[in-house]
């Protein structure tokens, strides 16, 4: 058969800068509609944030979160601001993981925030006026029901007198509303979820706990349902005098005034917790020198944590060197064979290796003991003094195979004219080695080893994975023990034990910064001193 399909005609000029107009086009409108989508993603974020700081009347930072939403906004909607479109959300990220946390930090160190200290003073009168209730021995019966918004449960309750809906939650006294009722009871209200009795019956120590004030003054006493069907008056013990600014006690007598330290106090010093929230100035760190009890421990732990961090970095160094130097000789066979074996411990997590190690050091079956010593029971992890050779015996196995790393590639990066020029001189290896080798090393790796300390001085993964600070001491009434870092002492201050003192913990934070600054600084300028040997 003969094709007489005729020749398609190239496209012309015009055609093509129309294909190319369109292209572009599409994909600018591709873009648009992601930065579209991304931005709605954030503004719904900022919304909800908003929304969640305005009921909870913290301004300062819904102005923060207003603002910022505004100019995020205004940079990816402008065609001018191209440079800020790639440094908005790092500078986003720093401000918040980086200076607020910093900030946050600094500020708690200088508050009693802590276990009994962590709220606003109106909670803390709330929570002592309902921790001393008792019942009303004639009090009226209402009939409740058990509502939910949000999460948070509430009393839908019917006055037994005037037959009125009464709402109300831990936090909002008990308001008239308009509800649904049945048989005179009222069981729904717009807005809130009426719980059914087979959920209200696993709820039973939510609701135990939950009381609801009958109004704004605590000492009118608060309705509380503890079966989540009838509920009764309950009246404090004791007795809030807000012009006084005091709470008595009305079985004893005794009464407790704010003298400015988060939480009433009695004459003889007896306080009532919970307490509130309050700036203390340097009260936390002046207690963590004066206070015998703190004192003790914060120098054991301190010197500790220097010497730890020392020998880790010394021992890991001249390991790691020492290797570097035997495994760069280019006369060694199979040398890339056992560089990979050097290099195994630091492929490996290092909390994984360190409760392996744990593991391998205990003192009943562990492999050290059992195998290798015949059965021997060596305190490896509960003696004061064996328990610190572990951890720097296992942290110089962790660590030693980053230095040889960091020593093979600065070997490596000496010119063999150096090295040529010092034989020819007369030099022997070790003043080779002294005098040109290791001071270019140190060259290369000073500022790794000042990284290295700074690391080790917060080495928490492997004090905690391993002996988890212990043996503890016995002689204190904080949980620290022989083998802490300043870093696992301050995560045991303000996350373990019945009392959980989070500024005192901010405060040895900000002293651990400080340490760590001052030594980086003072240990870079040194180093200075060493560039003028290039």
């Amino acid at each position: 058969m003969t094709d007489t399909t005729e020749p398609t005609a190239p496209p012309t000029r015009r055609q093509r800068q129309a294909a190319q107009i369109a292209e572009a086009a599409s994909g600018r409108l591709v873009w648009l509609l992601l930065k579209i989508v991304l931005l709605a993603v954030v503004d719904a974020v900022a919304l909800y944030a908003a929304f969640v700081l305005f009921t909870n009347q913290e301004w300062i930072v819904l102005g923060l979160v207003v603002v910022v939403t505004v100019v995020v906004n205004y940079i990816y909607f402008s065609h001018k601001a191209v440079p800020a479109k790639y440094l908005t959300p790092g500078i986003i990220f720093l401000l918040l993981f980086q200076v607020f946390t910093l900030v946050y930090t600094g500020y708690i160190g200088f508050t009693n925030y802590g276990t009994g200290h962590n709220g606003t003073k109106e909670q803390a009168i709330s929570s002592l006026m309902a921790s001393a209730q008792e019942r009303v021995e004639d009090s009226a019966t209402y009939p409740v029901t058990v509502v939910e918004q949000f999460g948070t449960y509430g009393l839908l309750a019917t006055d037994p007198d005037s037959g009125d809906a009464l709402l109300g939650t831990a936090e909002q006294p008990l308001q008239e509303v308009d509800a649904e009722f049945e048989g005179g009871k009222a069981v729904a209200v717009d807005g809130w979820t009426t719980l059914p009795l087979s959920t209200v019956f696993t709820l039973s120590e939510e609701l135990e706990t939950l009381a609801v004030p009958f109004s704004d003054d605590p000492n009118d006493g608060a309705l509380r349902a503890p079966d989540g069907q009838s509920g009764y008056l309950y009246i404090s013990t004791l007795e809030y005098d807000a012009q006084a600014d005091a709470v008595t006690d009305t079985r004893t007598g005794t009464v407790y005034t704010d003298i400015g330290k988060g939480a009433f106090t009695a004459d003889d010093g007896t306080e009532l917790l919970p307490g509130w929230q309050v700036t203390v100035g340097f009260d936390n760190f002046v207690r963590a020198v004066t206070d015998a009890d703190i004192r003790g421990p914060l120098i054991s732990v301190t010197i500790w944590t220097f010497v730890f961090a020392i020998i880790s970095v010394a021992s890991t160094f001249f390991l790691g060197l020492l290797l570097a130097l035997v495994f760069n000789n280019t006369k060694m066979k199979f040398r890339n064979g056992y560089r990979i074996i050097m290099i195994l411990p630091y492929a490996f997590p290092a909390f994984l290796s360190a409760l392996v190690w744990a593991g391998m050091m205990n003192e009943s079956f562990g492999f050290i003991n059992q195998v290798l010593l015949g059965g021997a029971e060596v305190p490896w992890l509960t003696d004061p003094v064996l328990a610190k050779v572990s951890i720097l015996i296992v942290n110089l196995w962790l660590g030693f195979p980053y230095m040889f790393l960091v020593c093979m590639g600065a070997l490596q990066g000496i010119p063999e004219d150096v090295t040529e020029a010092g034989v020819m001189d007369g030099a022997n290896p070790w003043q080779i080695f002294r005098r040109i080798k290791l001071p270019l090393l140190l060259v290369t790796v000073a500022p790794l080893l000042i990284s290295s300390f700074a690391f080790n001085f917060n080495n928490f993964n492997l004090i905690y994975m391993l002996t988890k600070g212990g043996p503890r001491f016995s002689d204190v009434s904080i949980p620290v023990g022989h083998t802490d870092i300043l870093i696992s002492m301050v995560y045991k201050v303000a996350f373990t034990g019945q009392t959980r003192d989070y500024g005192l913990a901010s405060a040895f934070t900000i002293l651990i910064f400080i340490v760590v600054a001052t030594i980086s600084i003072v240990s870079f300028r040194k180093t200075k001193a060493l560039e003028e040997l290039n």
